[in-house]
């Protein structure tokens, strides 16, 4: 059960990073500073997430959604 409880509060965390992201990666856009090192990191960490989650949907752990 502890081994659950802990992909759980990975997953959490996880989702809510990657939210946290595309957030300041919306900040840093309206501000014009796309091509900023923040935001090219940014952009990377938003693809690695996205294939973790995918991978997360193949294997049937989250829905489309990411829950």
């Amino acid at each position: 059960m502890e081994r659950i409880e802990a992909f759980e509060a990975m997953l959490k965390a996880a989702l809510d990073q990657s939210e946290a992201e595309r957030r300041k990666m919306e900040e840093l856009k309206a501000q014009g500073r796309e091509k900023s090192a923040t935001y090219r990191q940014y952009l990377g960490n938003r693809l690695f997430y996205n294939q973790l989650f995918a991978l997360y949907r193949q294997y049937g752990l989250i829905s489309q959604r990411g829950e």
